[in-house]
């Protein structure tokens, strides 16, 4: 398989790390993002170039910008582009959720995407070439209790990438990705100790990753579900 340029944000840990180490075992060169600098400086150090790894909080427009200028101009316009950032409230029901606690999410899980491909997509465009996928979640699909704030934010993904595949030209394609059901920080906040009975990200990753590269223009705008 050709070398591919992947962009990844929030490769701090959970899935966007276990998805950045796997893209980068099969050769692929891999840009990505995090808020927590520490984080971004384990990443550079154990993978430095040709892959590159920056501290950016997607949910600023002005630092997305910024970011996007650096990777387009020194490594290109991303084959694959994963918008997998995001964060979920407290567990709590939506009357007893903190408006700085919601603000927060939805400027992650829905103005961080659209910050990202404000700023990456159009690059891509001028190829004609290059996948959009934007992590949605089960609950993108369904609803349960005590997390409306991130069922919301997941809704919203599931439209805004099928009419940003309305968008596209022939050639491209978005996708909203449900990556299942796996063991990670975000899902301990959720399930507690019942969590671990799902699988680790690093499993996830094996299947995950392969089945991400193979994704085309003729997924344009389908709503997918990664491998279990």
């Amino acid at each position: 398989m050709d070398q591919r340029k992947i962009l990844i944000t929030g490769v701090s840990r959970g899935l966007g790390r276990a998805m950045a180490e796997e893209f980068i075992r099969l050769g692929h060169r891999v840009a990505g993002c995090a808020r927590s600098p520490q984080a971004v400086a384990e990443l550079s150090e154990r993978f430095p170039s040709p892959h590159r790894f920056d501290v950016v909080d997607v949910s600023n427009d002005n630092q997305v910008a910024g970011w996007a200028n650096l990777v387009i101009r020194n490594i290109g316009a991303p084959d694959l582009l994963l918008n997998n950032a995001g964060l979920i409230n407290d567990n709590a029901s939506l009357w007893n959720v903190p408006p700085d606690e919601f603000s927060r999410v939805v400027d992650v899980n829905i103005k961080g995407v659209y910050h990202v491909i404000r700023h990456f997509v159009p690059a891509m465009i001028e190829r004609e070439t290059g996948v959009i996928i934007n992590f949605s979640s089960g609950w993108g699909r369904s609803t349960s209790p005590m997390v409306a704030p991130y069922c919301a934010t997941k809704w919203a993904i599931e439209g805004m990438t099928r009419a940003l595949a309305d968008d596209l030209p022939y050639g491209m394609a978005a996708i909203p990705l449900n990556p299942g059901i796996i063991h990670t920080e975000m899902l301990d906040s959720c399930f507690g100790k019942n969590a671990v009975a799902y699988p680790c990200a690093e499993q996830w990753a094996k299947k995950a990753v392969p089945f991400l590269l193979d994704l085309g223009h003729e997924d344009n705008g389908d709503p997918l579900t990664a491998p279990a």
